[in-house]
């Protein structure tokens, strides 16, 4: 049916009106923290975690070429950026949504052949202009709660994307600490292979003068073999290392790449820790946790929307004419169509409940995330913290063991050259050194990446409160 164009404007104000239209989306609820309100042993401090992640990874890690190889990482490394293209995609996502909301608008050229009501005679009316198609108005919000769950799932694909960053900068971190401590080890397995076969040759010198015995002998040549053991593990250590760092940054390394450093040269700052309700804020898998459950509440929305009518507006408006002709040499009319229609659900075979089911039961499974995901980095952080309590004095305490041992070998060493000791306790000496040292350059290791899991823990960085 043809309409005067005039008569348009009293019914695009009704569908402005039913556009306001309302909302079912249940006001959201946030649990409280399963978490003590404190951490263990530690009380809140004036101090709270950055929510970003650049600049501050620079401002802990200040070691320029560990600084050099995150860089490479971020803007080499591929989970990153399958990370980066899902926050693309999920923006696509939100843009269509937003367009479902608004009307579709094209350029159209009709006819249609009907009979006349009077004679019966068959005739054609031909139609160009512009056509809307099947607008939804949103009365009772069910685009509106699909718009905000995509704007909802937009924003946790962004947080997913900074836990990713930092995720992958603390792993480029701590395996270049591997790295570094590697090169220690291999650079005492190597000097403790050299002395032990310095000693094996003196013993063995000894041995065929009948000075020793074979039992001094057999020692020596067993510690010769187990600096040996330790130095083929080491090397394939490295090697292992260098592939995992090569992986995270997307370059390869070279064999014979060296970091140019040692573990205690490498200095990272003590990180302030306020309460759990302002660490866990500032924690990106949180947030993305929280904006996901956001999500699943808005999609009840959408869910309980489906119960009620649906209406949707094709309309079209443009030049009319018998004669096709007639539509660009002036002779046709102005003319309009608009064809309402509201769909009311009467039988679905149980559809639109099972669909309210769904999105309840999905806002249920986000809650328990949301909580998981609390409760998660709440032991994460207390890890880290109950870590940085007790590393250094562990490695205080294996400080000292490799100086006592560090005396007890060069003792043992005046005493044999003396000819005061034995062989035997020589060995034994050197191979109470060796270990001391090893688990010296370990325990260091572990507590600077137990360093770098707290940075990561406590959201990539931190800002002090200013005083009121």
């Amino acid at each position: 049916m043809t309409f005067p164009l005039r008569a348009l404007r009293p019914a695009a104000l009704a569908a402005a009106l039913l556009a306001a239209g309302c909302s079912f989306v249940p006001t959201l609820e946030r649990p409280a923290p399963p978490v003590p309100a404190s951490f263990a042993g530690l009380p809140g401090a004036p101090a709270t975690p950055a929510d970003t992640l650049p600049p501050d990874w620079p401002r802990f890690f200040a070691d320029p070429g560990l600084q050099g190889l995150v860089t490479t990482a971020l803007a080499n490394n591929r989970d990153l950026r399958v990370a980066v293209a899902n926050v693309q995609q999920a923006r696509a996502q939100r843009e269509l949504r937003e367009a479902e909301r608004l009307p579709q608008v094209g350029a159209q050229l009709s006819g249609t052949r009907q009979p006349n009501t009077v004679t019966g005679q068959q005739f054609t009316i031909w139609q160009a202009g512009l056509a809307l198609t099947a607008w939804e108005l949103d009365f009772f919000g069910r685009l509106g709660a699909l718009s905000q769950a995509a704007q909802a799932q937009l924003l946790a694909t962004e947080e997913a994307r900074r836990a990713a960053q930092l995720a992958l900068v603390g792993q480029v971190a701590t395996t270049w600490l591997s790295v570094v401590a590697g090169e220690e080890l291999l650079q005492l397995t190597r000097d403790t292979l050299r002395t032990r076969e310095d000693s094996l040759r003196l013993v063995r010198l000894r041995f065929d003068n009948g000075v020793t015995s074979e039992l001094e002998l057999r020692q020596a040549q067993s510690l010769a073999d187990t600096a040996r053991v330790a130095l083929a593990q080491q090397e394939r250590q490295r090697a292992t290392d260098l592939n995992a760092l090569g992986l995270l940054t997307g370059v390869a390394l070279a064999p014979d790449w060296r970091s140019g450093t040692r573990l205690a040269d490498v200095r990272l700052p003590e990180l302030p820790v306020g309460l759990p309700a302002q660490v866990l804020a500032q924690r990106p898998d949180v947030r993305q946790a929280e904006q996901q459950l956001v999500a699943a509440n808005a999609n009840i929305g959408a869910a309980r929307a489906a119960f009620f009518p649906r209406i949707t507006l094709t309309a079209a408006a443009g030049r009319a004419s018998p004669d096709l002709s007639g539509l660009f040499d002036g002779s046709g009319r102005w003319a309009y169509t608009v064809a309402p229609a509201l769909l009311l659900p009467i039988f679905d075979a149980g559809r639109n409940r099972a669909g309210l089911a769904g999105a309840q039961a999905q806002r249920d499974v986000a809650i328990a995330q949301y909580e998981r995901a609390i409760q998660s980095a709440f032991r994460e952080v207390a890890d880290g913290l109950a870590g940085r309590a007790t590393w250094g004095e562990q490695l205080d305490a294996q400080g000292r063991v490799a100086t006592s041992e560090t005396v007890r070998a060069r003792l043992s060493q005046m005493r044999f050259d003396a000819g005061v000791a034995s062989a035997l306790e020589l060995l034994d000496a050197q191979r109470s050194l060796f270990s001391a040292r090893q688990a010296e350059i370990q325990v260091r290791q572990a507590q600077l990446q137990n360093q770098v899991l707290l940075w990561r823990t406590l959201g990539g960085g931190w800002r002090e409160t200013m005083a009121p």
